[in-house]
């Protein structure tokens, strides 16, 4: 039994599990000077908690949702966690070709939610 509802705690979890890979895959981009062997071991170091977090995200989510759908609500959390991580710790400035793409993501998981049959 959970706390919370089964999406809400799914998605939660998710959006945890996300900002952990999102820091452990592109964290580093910081610290170029940085050893390559440290990098990738600070890396999997940051990605064993991204795992600790997904995989029960998908256990627990996994009846509520189809395989399709986790994967699908995985990859838009990941894109707005990307957006925001890229902006906010990478001084990165979004234009609107990334508002447009993001749109057309978006619109695709919109289409892979609906009962059409």
């Amino acid at each position: 039994m959970t706390l919370l509802p089964v999406p809400l705690m799914t998605v939660g979890l998710l959006v945890a599990s996300n900002v952990f890979m999102t820091f452990a895959w592109y964290g580093h981009l910081k610290f170029k000077a940085a050893p390559i062997l440290t990098v990738i071991l600070a890396s999997w170091g940051i990605a064993l908690f991204e795992y600790m977090l997904q995989v029960p995200a998908n256990r627990l989510g996994h009846g509520t949702f189809s395989a399709a759908q986790l994967k699908t609500i995985q990859e838009v959390i990941s894109l707005t966690v990307f957006v925001v991580f890229s902006w906010a710790y990478l001084g990165e400035r979004i234009t609107w070709q990334h508002g447009a793409g993001f749109a057309l993501i978006a619109a695709g998981a919109w289409v892979l939610f609906q009962n059409w049959g």
